[in-house]
C-alpha cells in the first residue's frame, strides 16, 4: 500500500477524495472515489493520469457531457438473480441505464477528436440486444405497463374502460333522478373499496337499494353502491384481476429477460461509473485549476507554484525539487512560516498524482512514482494509548524507518520536537542520517 489511513488524513488525501465523490452522478462512481488509493506501478499511474486528461478535453469540447440517465441498478440485477419481479418504475431505470450507454458509446465514436482510453472503456461492453427496445415498448415513460405490451393486456384494459363508462352512466342516471335528489348528501361519483359508490344520507339508508361499503366519520353519510350496478362491479372487479395477472405475468417475462443478461448489464453499469468517475477527476481538476504533472520514472519531485488544494483564499505557491541534485530538504523558518503546509503540498500532491489525479501546479511540474508516502505530521500524542507529543512522534519514525525502502517519499514535521532542543536536534540529524 502506497498510502495507509493515517497518512492519508494527514496531508488531506481522503477530502480530496470526498470532493471527488461529490462530483460523481452514480453511486457507483462515488464508491470509485472513496476507495482511490494511489498506484505503485508507472503505467498505471500513466493511464489513470492520461483518462482525466482525456475526460477533461471532452468537457472542455462539449461541457454538457454526462452519463445523466444512467440508474444505480445492481440491486435490481440481485433480485432478478434470485428470482425476483421487478416493478416497472425498476424497469424503466435499467432501460435508461441501457440508454445512456447507448448514447456514451454513440457519442464517443462519432466525436471528431479522438477518446481512445474512454472510448476503450465503453467498447468493452455491448448492449445486450432487443432488450431495450422491449422495455420501451412494454413501459411507458411514467412508470407503468403499456397497454401495448401485450394484445391479451389491450382487451382486458378495453374492457376494463366499456364496464367503468357503463357504471359511470348509470350511476349519472341516478343522480339526476329527481326521485333519488333529496336521498343524496352529495351529487357525486365516488369509490370505496374499488366499487363505485354514491353518497347517500343515514336516514335513507333503507329507502335506497345497494350495497354499503362505507360510512362517513360522523355516520350522517352512507357510501352505497346501487343494486342496478352490482353485477356491471363484480364483472368489473373480475376483468380487472385479470388484468392484474396479466401485468404481472408480463414483468415476470421482462425480469426474466434481465435475468438473462444480468451479467452483462451489469458490465455496462460498471463501465458507464468508470467513465463518470474519470468525468469527475476532470471536473475536480477544473475546479482546482490544475493539469497533469509529468512523470518521472526517476524517485523525484519537481513542484513548480504548486498550491495546496484544500485551502482557501489567497495561497503563497511553493516551488521544490527533491530527488535530482539532493534526496534530503531541510525546511527551517518561523512558527507559521508555512513549513508544515509545504510538506503537505509535497506529499498530498504526490498522493494525488499517483492516483491519477491532476495537481495544482504548473505544468512543467515533475513528479516520480514512490513505493510508499510516509508523513509524521502534527500532534501524535493520544491519552487513550499513554503517548505524549515526543513519544507519538517516536512511534511513528521508528516505524517510517522500518518500513522505508530507496523509493519512499519520507516527510518529517518538527523531528524531535516534544524533548530537550539540544536531545531533539541530535535526534533529529540521527534520523536523517539513517534515513
Amino acid at each position: 500500500m502506497v498510502l495507509n489511513e493515517r497518512v492519508s488524513g494527514k496531508l488531506g488525501f481522503d477530502k480530496i477524495c470526498e470532493d471527488l465523490a461529490n462530483l460523481c452522478y452514480l453511486p457507483r462512481a462515488k464508491e470509485l472515489a472513496m476507495s482511490l488509493k494511489p498506484y505503485a506501478s508507472f503505467e498505471l499511474v500513466k493511464e489513470a493520469l492520461e483518462q482525466t486528461s482525456e475526460g477533461k478535453e471532452l468537457l472542455r469540447l462539449n461541457p454538457l457531457f454526462s452519463i445523466r440517465g444512467a440508474k444505480e441498478i445492481r440491486n435490481y440485477l440481485e433480485r432478478v438473480l434470485r428470482g425476483g419481479i421487478l416493478t416497472p418504475e425498476e424497469l424503466l431505470e435499467i432501460r435508461d441505464t441501457l440508454k445512456a450507454s447507448r448514447f456514451v458509446k454513440r457519442s464517443l465514436r462519432e466525436s471528431k477528436t479522438p477518446y481512445p482510453l474512454l472510448q476503450g472503456i465503453m467498447d468493452q461492453v455491448d448492449n445486450p440486444k432487443g432488450i431495450e427496445e422491449e422495455l420501451t415498448r412494454c413501459i411507458t415513460e411514467d412508470g407503468k405497463v403499456a397497454d401495448g405490451a401485450s394484445s391479451t393486456l389491450a382487451e382486458l384494459r378495453k374492457s376494463i374502460q366499456r364496464l367503468q363508462n357503463r357504471i359511470r352512466e348509470t350511476l349519472e342516471g341516478i343522480l339526476r333522478s329527481p326521485s333519488y335528489q333529496k336521498m343524496l348528501q352529495d351529487p357525486i361519483i365516488t369509490q370505496r373499496s374499488e366499487r363505485y359508490v354514491v353518497p347517500i344520507k343515514q336516514e335513507y339508508r333503507h329507502a335506497f337499494s345497494g350495497i354499503v361499503h362505507d360510512q362517513s366519520a360522523s355516520g350522517a353519510t352512507l357510501y352505497i353502491e346501487p343494486m342496478t350496478v352490482v353485477n356491471l362491479g363484480n364483472e368489473l372487479r373480475e376483468v380487472t384481476l385479470k388484468e392484474q395477472r396479466e401485468v404481472q405475468r408480463i414483468l415476470s417475462l421482462l425480469s426474466t429477460q434481465i435475468e438473462g443478461e444480468a451479467d452483462c448489464i451489469a458490465d455496462i453499469h460498471e463501465a458507464l461509473a468508470k467513465v463518470d468517475f474519470i468525468l469527475a477527476k476532470a471536473r475536480l481538476s477544473e475546479e482546482m485549476e490544475g493539469g497533469a504533472p509529468i512523470l518521472s520514472p526517476k524517485r523525484e519531485i519537481s513542484l513548480v507554484q504548486a498550491r495546496y488544494p484544500l485551502l482557501t483564499g489567497k495561497v503563497v505557491p511553493l516551488t521544490i525539487e527533491l530527488g535530482n541534485r539532493f534526496d534530503t530538504v531541510v525546511v527551517t523558518g518561523p512558527n507559521t512560516g508555512g513549513k508544515t503546509v509545504a510538506l503537505k503540498t509535497i506529499g498530498l500532491l504526490a498522493a494525488m498524482a499517483q492516483s491519477g489525479l491532476h495537481i495544482p501546479a504548473e505544468s512543467d511540474s515533475k513528479i516520480g512514482i514512490f513505493s510508499q508516502i510516509f508523513a509524521d505530521i502534527g500532534d501524535e500524542q493520544s491519552v487513550e494509548q499513554s503517548l505524549s507529543t515526543f513519544s507519538g512522534h517516536m512511534k511513528n519514525i521508528v516505524e517510517i524507518v522500518e518500513k522505508a525502502d530507496a523509493r519512499s517519499l519520507i516527510l518529517l514535521d518538527e523531528v524531535g520536537a516534544g524533548t530537550d532542543p539540544t536531545e531533539g536536534a541530535a535526534l533529529a540529524m540521527a534520523i536523517i542520517q539513517e534515513l
